[in-house]
C-alpha cells in the first residue's frame, strides 16, 4: 500500500483525471490518502478516513514512506478558521479549520497554533458547526471559503472525534433514526429527500427548532415536521426525511 499526505491547504479532488473534471470533493491540509493508481500527472487516490475515490494532481501530495509510522488513531485538528504552518524552507503555508496536524512532522513543518482531539460533547459540536456560519456554498467543498452540505456536516463530526460518511445519502445510513422531531437535540442529523424519495440534503439540529446547514450558504433556518422553512423565501426549502442521532 502506497500511502500520502495532503501538503497543501486545499486540493481539489475530481471525478476523472483532467482539470475540467467535476470536482466531487477536496482534500484538506494533513489528510491521509492511499495511492491506487498513478499517471503522468494524476494520481488516483482514496482517502483513509472515509474511503472516498477520486483523482488529484500528482503534485498536490507528499509521498510517504513506507518504513514510517502513521498517528491514524488520536488525529488532532487546527481549531481557528485560517491558520499556519511553518515548512521546511520557513515558509509559511495556509491552512484551514480541520486541518490534520497531527501527522506534520513527516514533512518537517510546524504548527503553534489552537488544535482539538478526540470525542466531544453536544455543545462542542454546535459549536463547531457555528465555526462555519456563513460560508459560501460549493459542491465538493470542505472549508470556510466552499462546503457543501455533507461536507459540512462531516468536517464538524470530524472535527469532534465522530467518523461520517461523505455523501448525505452515505450518513443517512449511520446513527439511530428517531421517530418524532420533538425528541431530536442539538446536535442531531436532519435528511432531506427530493421527490423520488433519494436523500439530498442533510444539517445539523440547533435548539428551539432551528437547524444550521449549508445551502448557498452555512445558515440557521427554522425546522418543522414539513422540513427547513426559510424566512427570506417565506417558503419550505427541503422536505423532511428523517432524524438521526449520532452520539
Amino acid at each position: 500500500m502506497i500511502l500520502g499526505i495532503c501538503n497543501l491547504s486545499i486540493v481539489p479532488v475530481r471525478i476523472v483525471d483532467s482539470d475540467k473534471s467535476e470536482m466531487i470533493n477536496q482534500l484538506i491540509y494533513g489528510d491521509i490518502i492511499e495511492i491506487l493508481e498513478e499517471k503522468e500527472r494524476w494520481v488516483k487516490i482514496k482517502s483513509v478516513f472515509d474511503d472516498y475515490i477520486g483523482w488529484i494532481d500528482n503534485k498536490q501530495y507528499f509521498k510517504i514512506d513506507n518504513n514510517i509510522t502513521l498517528d491514524l488513531d488520536q488525529p488532532v485538528y487546527s481549531v481557528d478558521l485560517v491558520e499556519f504552518i511553518e515548512n521546511d524552507n520557513n515558509e509559511l503555508v495556509t491552512i484551514t479549520i480541520g486541518s490534520d496536524i497531527s501527522n506534520i512532522s513527516l514533512m518537517n513543518h510546524n504548527f503553534d497554533g489552537k488544535s482539538i482531539s478526540g470525542k466531544k460533547n453536544r455543545n462542542s459540536i454546535v459549536n463547531t458547526a457555528l465555526s462555519f456560519l456563513n460560508a459560501p456554498y460549493l459542491w465538493g467543498g470542505k472549508t470556510p471559503f466552499g462546503i457543501d452540505c455533507s461536507g459540512f456536516t462531516q468536517m464538524v463530526y470530524k472535527m469532534n472525534g465522530y467518523k461520517l460518511f461523505r455523501d448525505a445519502k452515505d450518513q443517512a445510513n449511520q446513527g439511530e433514526t428517531l421517530s418524532f422531531i420533538e425528541e431530536s437535540e442539538a446536535g442531531d442529523l436532519a435528511f432531506f429527500n427530493n421527490d423520488q424519495g433519494d436523500i439530498i440534503h442533510v444539517g445539523i439540529i440547533l435548539e428551539n427548532n432551528h437547524i444550521i446547514h449549508a445551502s448557498g450558504k452555512v445558515r440557521i433556518d427554522r425546522i418543522d415536521h414539513s422540513g427547513i422553512y426559510n424566512n427570506e423565501l417565506n417558503k419550505h426549502t427541503h422536505s423532511l426525511r428523517y432524524i438521526k442521532r449520532i452520539i
